[in-house]
C-alpha cells in the first residue's frame, strides 16, 4: 500500500463560498491583481462575486483581462508588470484553464521584474511567486488543485508547461454556479479534457493509491456527464453541472500527482496547427491511448470499464461521437516537422505512458488518423 501525500492547496466549496469565506483572502494582502480572460469571468458571475468580496474586505485590485486561449508568455509578462506597478500582494485567477495558468505565470513574473520571457521555463534563481488564490468557471481544466501552468511561446506557438511548488495556489474557491454559463460545445471538450486528466494520470507509472482513488471517482462522475452530453445533445441540469465540476476537480488531483500521457503533447499540435479545442485534441487520441493501457495495465483497465459501465468498444464509441473536430489532413513532411519535437528530448508524457511511448510511434499514429 502507498500513502505518499501532499495536498498543498485550500480548496473551499460550495454554493456561495467566496461570499462565505471573503475573510481568508485578508491572509494575502490589500491588494489583488485579478486576471481573467474576456467573457467567462464575468458571464459566469464570479467576477461580480469576486469584486464584491474584495470590496467587502476593503482590499483594492485591479483587472487584466487580456487573456486568450493558449496564453502566451508576453501577455503573461504584461500582466506580470501591471501587478508590479500596481503593488498587488497577490494574484487572484478567474477562468477556465488558460486564465488560470497565466495567474500563474503572471504571479512568478510580479515577482522577478528581470526576468525575461522564456526564463520562466528555466530560471532556477528567482523570487518565489506572489500568492495565488483561484476560482474556476469551466469542468474541466484542473488547474484550480494543481502547480501545473501551460503557456504557449509567442515565436514557435509551442505549449509548454511550467510546474514549479510556488505555482500551487493558496486557496482555491470551487462553486459549480460558475459552470452554467459554460455552452454545449465547451461544456463537451471541458470534460473530455477532465476524462484525459483522470485517465492518463490513472495509467501512470508514477499512480500510487491516493491518486488512484481520486481517478477512478473522477472517471465515474465525469462519465455519467458524458453519456448524458452525447445522449441530449443538450445542456447539463445543476445537479449534472455540479457533478461534472467535481469530478474535474477529482481528476485534476491525480493530474496534479501524475501528470499526463502521450494525449496532451499529440494534442497540442492540433491546437497550436489547426485550432482545435484543448479538452477535444488530447481526446482525439484518448481511444488510442486506452489501448495501450488494456495491453499494459488490463486489470487497470477492466476497473475503468466497470466503473463506467462500459464494453471497450462503447467506451471508444461514445468517445469518438463526442467528438467535433473538422476534417484534418497532414503530409508526411507536416508531420515529420510536428514529431520532430520529440526526437532528442523525450517528454515525461511519453515516459509515464503504460509500455512507454516514442516518436515513431507518435509519428505513426499522426500518418494513420491525419494522412
Amino acid at each position: 500500500m502507498d500513502f505518499n501525500l501532499s495536498i498543498p492547496v485550500n480548496v473551499i466549496s460550495g454554493e456561495n463560498c467566496i461570499a462565505k469565506n471573503s475573510e481568508k483572502l485578508l491572509a494575502f494582502g490589500k491588494r489583488c491583481i485579478i486576471v481573467t480572460g474576456g467573457k467567462s469571468a464575468l458571464l459566469s458571475g464570479a467576477l461580480k462575486d469576486v469584486s464584491s468580496a474584495l470590496e467587502k474586505e476593503n482590499i483594492q485590485y485591479t483587472v487584466f483581462s487580456e487573456v486568450g486561449p493558449n496564453p502566451l508568455l508576453s501577455v503573461c509578462r504584461r500582466g506580470g508588470e501591471l501587478a508590479r506597478s500596481f503593488g498587488a500582494d497577490f494574484v487572484l485567477g478567474i477562468g477556465g484553464g488558460s486564465p488560470l495558468d497565466a495567474a500563474k505565470a503572471v504571479a512568478v513574473f510580479a515577482a522577478n521584474e528581470k526576468m525575461t520571457e522564456r526564463e520562466i521555463y528555466t530560471l532556477k534563481e528567482r523570487n518565489r511567486a506572489l500568492p495565488i488564490v483561484l476560482v474556476g468557471t469551466t469542468a474541466g481544466t484542473g488547474s484550480e488543485v494543481g502547480r501545473v501552468s501551460v503557456l504557449s511561446d509567442d515565436e514557435t506557438g509551442r505549449k509548454k508547461s511550467i510546474a514549479y511548488e510556488d505555482c500551487n495556489p493558496a486557496l482555491t474557491f470551487a462553486d459549480s454556479r460558475y459552470t452554467h454559463s459554460m455552452p454545449y460545445s465547451v461544456t463537451v471538450s471541458t470534460a473530455l479534457d477532465a476524462l484525459c486528466h483522470a485517465l492518463e494520470g490513472y495509467f501512470s507509472s508514477k499512480c500510487t493509491d491516493i491518486p488512484t482513488m481520486f481517478g477512478e471517482k473522477g472517471v465515474s462522475m465525469i462519465w455519467q456527464g458524458l453519456k448524458q452530453l452525447r445522449e441530449t445533445k443538450a445542456l447539463p441540469e445543476k445537479e449534472m453541472r455540479a457533478q461534472l465540476y467535481y469530478g474535474s476537480l477529482y481528476a485534476g488531483i491525480t493530474l496534479a500527482y501524475c501528470g499526463t500521457a502521450f494525449p496532451h503533447p499529440l494534442g497540442y499540435v492540433l491546437t497550436e496547427n489547426y485550432g482545435v479545442a484543448h479538452g477535444t485534441a488530447c481526446a482525439v487520441f484518448l481511444c488510442d491511448f486506452m489501448k495501450k493501457a488494456r495491453l499494459f495495465e488490463k486489470e487497470k483497465t477492466e476497473k475503468i470499464l466497470s466503473l463506467t459501465n462500459e464494453t471497450f468498444e462503447s467506451f471508444c464509441q461514445t468517445i469518438e461521437e463526442l467528438l467535433e473536430v473538422p476534417e484534418i489532413k497532414m503530409t508526411e513532411e507536416e508531420i515529420e516537422k510536428y514529431c520532430s519535437r520529440w526526437s532528442e528530448v523525450i517528454p515525461n508524457n511519453f515516459r509515464f505512458t503504460p509500455g512507454g511511448y516514442t516518436k515513431d510511434e507518435a509519428q505513426q499514429l499522426f500518418i494513420e488518423k491525419f494522412m
